[in-house]
């Protein structure tokens, strides 16, 4: 099945460039200039993935973000030359899948698609309860965890903040979105629960928890467990 991206861009120059390099990979590309037909073509022909640049000409791409969000679980990855880690955190937390920074090369983007169309919110993905990571093995139904075979025991707190981690795989997960999915709404700001629980987390899973390969920090927004 030929999987559909929708590139919202108001440069015509990225805009051409992503089409042709997404259409060589197979993809089938529509695009839009500015919200409003974004949002036409999202209703009348809905994409499988989005790409979507922040600046458009009718207004800012965090509109749009909000109101597919509302609607539907399409993976929504975002560009833009902004680097300000609040934009990105305010964009993510918005629930954008992943954040790229201009300029970026067409190898990235295509990751970072592939990664965002890997965790769409599907029944299929929603069934998929064991998850293997080099050598470990988390098992979401069961509430285990094995490191090269052997029983990794953690608290419920703990597992808990892992399978959060897990469901995104590969995406980072604010540190808001993380207090407030694993403790509650009522957290969001006690990030220093997050720091502990994670030390503890690595301690028990990483090989070397100085140098974390799986559970990974993206500094001033969130947390990330390598997808591969």
């Amino acid at each position: 099945m030929t999987l559909r991206v929708l590139v919202v861009e108001d440069d015509r120059e990225i805009r051409t460039l992503m089409q042709s390099s997404l259409s060589v990979e197979g993809f089938e590309v529509q695009t839009a200039v500015t919200l409003s037909e974004a949002m036409a073509l999202l209703r009348h022909s809905p994409p499988d993935v989005i790409v979507l640049d922040l600046g458009l000409p009718d207004g800012d791409g965090l509109q749009l973000v909000k109101e597919v969000r509302r609607l539907q679980s399409v993976p929504i990855v975002v560009v833009s030359a902004r680097h300000q880690e609040a934009q990105k955190i305010e964009l993510l937390d918005a629930g954008a899948d992943d954040y790229l920074t201009k300029p970026f090369s067409v190898g990235e983007l295509l990751a970072r698609i592939r990664v965002a169309l890997r965790h769409r919110g599907t029944a299929l993905a929603a069934a998929v309860t064991v998850h293997e990571l080099d050598d470990l093995r988390i098992d979401l139904a069961a509430h285990t965890v094995q490191r090269a075979g052997a029983p990794v025991h953690l608290t419920p707190t703990e597992f808990k903040l892992l399978a959060r981690l897990v469901r995104s795989a590969g995406r980072v997960v604010t540190h808001r979105q993380l207090l407030a999915d694993v403790w509650g709404p009522e957290f969001t700001e006690h990030t220093h629960y997050l720091r502990l629980y994670m030390g503890q987390l690595r301690t028990k899973i990483e090989r070397d928890p100085a140098e974390p390969r799986h559970l990974l920090t993206e500094t001033g927004v969130g947390y990330r467990l390598a997808s591969d």
